[in-house]
């Protein structure tokens, strides 16, 4: 995962895991997204680098880059935003509470790792830790949509800008003295490569290989298939509950920075519905700072 720093800001039906009926699927096609996308509240967020938007990106959709939704900080590379940088670049972007935003992101290319997919699930969690009740991914992303032939342009859309207003969720990230009291009660989870876990690759964020203890290895490559689409629920449910057991279980997911830890929080809490999932954004890159890995 490449470092990033914060800047300025240049219909399906489902429920989530807190139970909450959404007014959008978590995951949604492009055949969905082109027969809705003239929706009075829905907000498409294209999550691509401006350079690419710019070059061509779904009509009436907004740009507002990965590196727009992070911040560095203590060290850490990945966190995030201040509430009140967070709050305005939301308003930047025309999203309200009630919005429909459907992110858009691009596809890996040819042998690279599934860092696009995970950034933009790191959009998507941070959305709705802002209060946003009703946020997508685009299945495919921009590449599926231009495959298809459907429209592209390069025109700029007319943003209406709000002063947004949400309810932080609190509890949903954790800090490390919490993951360090729950070893051995709570199910952590390692979205990182099986052999990053393994301590048979260590990763530049960290000077130390294996894994926290009591950890269960969860790739976050295994949520997509060989075409970087999502696998069907009862597929991810399988492997979801094969690594977690009990959906009663209290999980915190982990990686090495914060990318691939988005992805699973958001399959887990917006797909599957599990009710009980902490995000500890600090990661590896924090544990490893304080505490030693585990080969166990």
């Amino acid at each position: 995962m490449i470092k990033l720093f914060f800047l300025g800001c240049s219909a399906g039906s489902g429920k989530t895991g807190q139970g909450r009926e959404r007014g959008i699927d978590p995951v949604v096609s492009t055949e969905w997204l082109a027969q809705n996308s003239k929706l009075e509240n829905l907000v498409i967020l294209d999550v691509r680098p401006a350079e690419n938007y710019e070059s061509g990106h779904i009509p009436g959709s907004v740009n507002a880059p990965v590196a727009r939704w992070i911040t560095e900080r203590d060290g850490l590379d990945l966190e995030l935003p201040e509430k009140e940088d967070l709050f305005s670049l939301i308003g930047a972007c025309g999203i309200t509470e009630s919005s429909l935003v459907v992110l858009v992101s691009a596809l890996p290319g040819p042998g690279e790792p599934p860092y696009p997919l995970a950034d933009c699930n790191r959009v998507a969690d941070t959305l709705i830790y802002a209060g946003v009740k009703n946020v997508a991914v685009l299945d495919g992303g921009y590449d599926k949509w231009v495959a298809e032939g459907r429209q592209v342009t390069a025109d700029m859309p007319k943003i209406k800008a709000v002063a947004y207003t949400g309810t932080v969720k609190e509890d949903m990230f954790v800090p490390l003295d919490y993951v360090q009291s729950r070893i051995g009660k709570a199910v952590l989870i390692d979205a990182r490569d099986a052999a990053v876990y393994a301590g048979e690759i260590i990763e530049p964020y960290t000077t130390k290989g294996g894994h926290i203890p009591t950890a269960k290895s969860l790739p976050a490559r295994s949520i997509w298939n060989e075409n970087w689409l999502y696998k069907d629920k009862d597929e991810l449910s399988r492997l979801a509950s094969a690594a977690i057991g009990g959906r009663d279980n209290e999980v915190i997911i982990y990686c090495g920075v914060g990318g691939y830890a988005s992805s699973w929080w958001f399959v887990l809490t917006q797909m599957l519905g599990y009710q009980n999932v902490k995000f500890y954004d600090g990661s590896a890159q924090e544990w490893t700072k304080y505490h030693d890995m585990t080969l166990d």
